[in-house]
């Protein structure tokens, strides 16, 4: 089903239009539980729609209202090492676009290459690579959605970036700075590879966000994005890496976290 049916298929079950967008990684799941929620959809309750399969990420969008802000959350998302194409993972965001948000805020874990980072820093996407993942925009263009050839020269908005930046320095969580850089996954990166990705300039490395923000500032909606850094990537941590680590430090990054983007959100509604 294309995006304007599956958006026509839930229209009813959203109770009011979005102003913001915020995607939840691991670390945030349980961020919206300090809201009242207005309304739930299930992303299993929706038709031709893809649900996670990851431990962790619930897999629904959720509606609030933040700071009397409307707020629409993807708790969960979707990831390209579950099999599917790089257009379905970008289904949910496009679907946010459809409700009529103008802003997105992303979130997710990564691995620290800069060697400055340590675990538990929050560090806030100033660019990405996203070299080593298939474009969204592969394939017909659907121009309702935005043109053929978009500018991705400035993907992660510099007002927005600024101002998260400033709600970490409010909140008392100074944030990092850096460029992420999108893999496939699901397994972890070599450390020969992760030297490559730091002679490229990556700071952080994950396996999510970079073709969601593509597929987003194609539709026009400003773009921003914080990481949690949950380990040091392969060659620099010492031992083998896990998910549970991964899992492990960011559910302690957690109340962190949070705060910053309970901080952000009304900066980020008037940005």
């Amino acid at each position: 089903m294309e995006i304007g049916g599956i958006y026509e298929s839930i229209k009813d079950k959203i109770p009011f239009k979005p102003k913001i967008g915020l995607v939840l990684g691991s670390g945030l799941g349980n961020f919206a539980d300090s809201y009242e929620i207005k309304a739930k959809i299930n992303y299993n309750e929706i038709e031709g729609f893809p649900v996670s399969t990851v431990v962790g990420h619930a897999g629904c969008y959720l509606f609030t209202y933040i700071h009397d802000i409307p707020v629409v959350i993807m708790s969960g998302r979707v990831h390209y090492y579950e099999g599917y194409t790089a257009k379905e993972v970008v289904l949910p965001i496009r679907l946010m676009g459809m409700m009529g948000i103008d802003r997105l805020i992303l979130t997710n874990s990564a691995g620290g290459i800069n060697l400055s980072f340590r675990q538990g820093d929050l560090m806030v996407i100033t660019d990405h690579i996203s070299s080593f993942v298939p474009s969204p925009l592969i394939g017909k263009n659907d121009e309702s959605l935005g043109e053929r050839f978009p500018d991705m020269s400035s993907v992660y908005d510099r007002i927005l970036t600024r101002l998260l930046i400033f709600a970490g320095e409010k909140a008392g969580s100074p944030v990092k700075e850096g460029v992420y850089v999108q893999t496939t996954g699901p397994n972890y990166e070599t450390p020969a590879e992760i030297k490559m990705f730091r002679s490229l300039g990556a700071d952080a490395v994950g396996m999510s966000t970079a073709i969601e923000a593509m597929a987003a500032r194609h539709m026009g909606i400003r773009v921003c994005g914080v990481s949690c850094i949950t380990n040091m990537a392969s060659g620099i941590a010492e031992g083998p890496l896990s998910h549970t680590e991964v899992a492990s430090i960011a559910g302690r990054s957690g109340e962190q976290f949070s705060k910053l983007i309970d901080t952000a959100i009304p900066l980020i509604s008037e940005g």
